[in-house]
């Protein structure tokens, strides 16, 4: 059985009168991905902050393999990488130079740290760009740099602030599987970002924060199926607007809708719990509207994360 390998309870920082985080739970598994979704200001970065000790908690406990963050944050660091938003690496050096200094400051040997640095180079694809200054990389070229930097001593977690922030797919791919390749060898990721189908693609497991309070836990499934239902149907064009009144009075909201053939359409509605078909069925043909399909639908991660991240207009 998988052990718990971060552990908060009621974890808060506040600024003045402001918690950027307030009271946050967090239960993150060992050889798991655990990703942190949330709108910008949700709070995400400032709890991996804490987690890795760089921001001392305003009140709140964290424990990362056992040690808490504050009392004990010297072990934490020994036992962690972290790899944030913005670039750690020496632009003036090599991407050797840069890993070589990185094994030294973690303690390794100048011969062996040389020879792993040409390892893990050779290893993550950037043998040929070893002796190059960093500043002539691309930007996926850096970011695998970053990462491999973070993780030049293989950490038993860590820390992935949105790591695939701006880059193409190609280099999201590459990452993606570098992701996969350190969990498969026993390292926990903690995971921020944007980007839902990241999300449902790496995550064994999902938090949703949204005004530093926790909104949502669990599988990508479990959080998909908390939010609801919903129905799949393929109407006339000509019929659409009758269809979405109709049911819209089955307390179905429409969530998307796109051109199936030249002449008719699929609506996607959402709803709370399942929806029971039978009766839509009859109301429709008794409105005259000829249905070409219907079925149940999940919600995807996209519409449960704007669902339980839905924020009232400033007035």
């Amino acid at each position: 059985m998988r052990v718990n390998v971060i552990e908060t309870e009621s974890l808060t920082r506040r600024y003045g009168e402001r918690a950027v985080v307030d009271g946050v739970d967090l239960r993150v598994r060992e050889g798991t991905v655990h990703a942190l979704l949330g709108p910008n200001g949700s709070g995400k970065t400032t709890t991996v902050r804490m987690l890795s000790t760089l921001l001392r908690p305003s009140s709140g406990s964290a424990r990362v393999l056992g040690f808490d963050t504050v009392v004990d944050a010297v072990q934490v660091r020994r036992r962690i990488g972290l790899v944030g938003q913005f670039h750690s690496v020496d632009p003036r050096l090599t991407g050797s130079e840069n890993l070589t200094m990185f094994a030294r400051l973690s303690g390794m040997r100048a011969r062996d740290s040389r020879r792993h640095a040409r390892d893990l180079l050779e290893r993550f694809g950037l043998a040929d760009a070893a002796d190059q200054q960093v500043q002539s990389y691309s930007g996926g070229m850096r970011r695998r740099l970053d990462i491999l930097a973070g993780t030049v001593v293989r950490p038993a977690v860590l820390f992935l602030d949105e790591p695939t922030t701006g880059l193409d797919p190609h280099s999201r791919n590459d990452i993606f599987g570098y992701i996969l390749d350190f969990v498969a060898e026993g390292t926990t990721v903690v995971l921020t970002t944007q980007y839902l189908d990241e999300a449902e693609r790496l995550a064994d497991a999902i938090t949703i924060l949204d005004g530093g309070r926790t909104v949502a836990t669990g599988t990508p499934a479990e959080i998909t199926a908390a939010v609801g239902a919903g129905v799949d149907l393929v109407v006339a064009s000509a019929d659409c607007g009758r269809a979405v009144k109709i049911l819209n009075e089955f307390g179905a909201r429409e969530v998307g809708s796109a051109v199936v053939q030249e002449h008719s359409i699929r609506l996607a509605f959402g709803m709370d719990g399942e929806p029971e078909l039978l009766p839509i069925l009859r109301v429709l043909d008794a409105d005259g509207i000829d249905v070409y399909d219907i079925g149940r639908r999940r919600a995807s991660l996209d519409e449960a994360f704007l669902a339980l991240t839905e924020r009232t207009p400033a007035s």
